[in-house]
């Protein structure tokens, strides 16, 4: 299964998903481009995450703790820890992310491109989205 999802300054390109492992995983590779950011902090506590450093550096905040990831580094977010991440770089940068077990798959993420797609996202629709999914947007976290 391969499935490649535009976000704004986000490309992910999914490589399986919950429906071809039998609900045991979701993995995509994720590019971030050049000062992008997931946006709305936010915890999941249905499944696991653990990102894999590709090309460059992305940069997390877990909790209130910032950890850069490079090629050949991991990192574990565990479920209930708010997370958020960037590329602070002049250059497009990548990760594997992998969430166990496979609950979210690409429809999620379908959504939200939607959403961004249409223009200025909705930061509302998008935190109803993200709940829908069982992702947990932080109280003012834009």
């Amino acid at each position: 299964m391969s499935e490649t999802i535009v976000i704004g300054g986000l490309t992910l390109e999914f490589l399986h998903s919950r429906d071809d492992t039998a609900h045991s995983l979701d993995m995509f590779r994720m590019t971030i481009q050049p000062q992008a950011r997931m946006p709305i902090a936010h915890y999941h506590d249905g499944w696991d995450e653990t990102v894999y450093g590709l090309i460059g550096i992305t940069h997390w905040t877990l909790d209130d703790r910032e950890i850069a990831v490079g090629p050949g580094e991991s990192l574990f977010i565990p479920r209930g820890v708010v997370h958020v991440f960037d590329n602070r770089t002049d250059t497009a940068v990548s990760c594997l992310s992998v969430l166990t077990p496979g609950v979210l798959g690409p429809a999620y993420f379908r959504e939200i491109a939607a959403l961004v797609g249409s223009g200025a996202p909705d930061p509302d629709k998008m935190k109803e989205v993200m709940a829908r999914h069982g992702l947990i947007a932080v109280p003012n976290s834009e």
